[in-house]
């Protein structure tokens, strides 16, 4: 019972970010984003993409829908949603991950 007590007072102090649901338009959002931004930007892969957000949407939903926010990045063999979006860990973030993904693009290209 004190671990339950603890949890939420930790969420009504701050310590912890309440879960926020997802838009309604978040599909079609990233859907559209999807076909524009249609491979990853730090290798290049087409397949497994996913829409990562440059400002996570736990920390700040208002960003949640905002292109400038988001960025492709893939869960393919390279795994760049992890090691460039996330530095490695999920419960990390890039602020950086623009130049990185650019910088990885590079590299990537220059290997092939």
């Amino acid at each position: 019972m004190k671990v339950v007590i603890d949890a939420i007072n930790d969420r009504i102090s701050g310590k912890v970010p309440l879960l926020r649901k997802r838009s309604s338009r978040w599909p079609t959002v990233r859907k559209d984003f999807l076909i524009k931004n249609n491979s990853c930007a730090a290798c290049g892969q087409i397949d497994h993409l996913q829409v990562h957000h440059i400002e996570p949407f736990h920390l700040n939903p208002s960003l949640e829908l905002d292109e400038s926010n988001l960025i492709t990045l893939c869960e393919d063999e390279y795994l760049c949603h992890l090691h460039i979006g996330h530095l490695g860990s999920f419960k990390d973030k890039n602020p950086n991950v623009r130049i990185d993904a650019a910088n990885n693009l590079i590299k990537h290209q220059k290997s092939e």
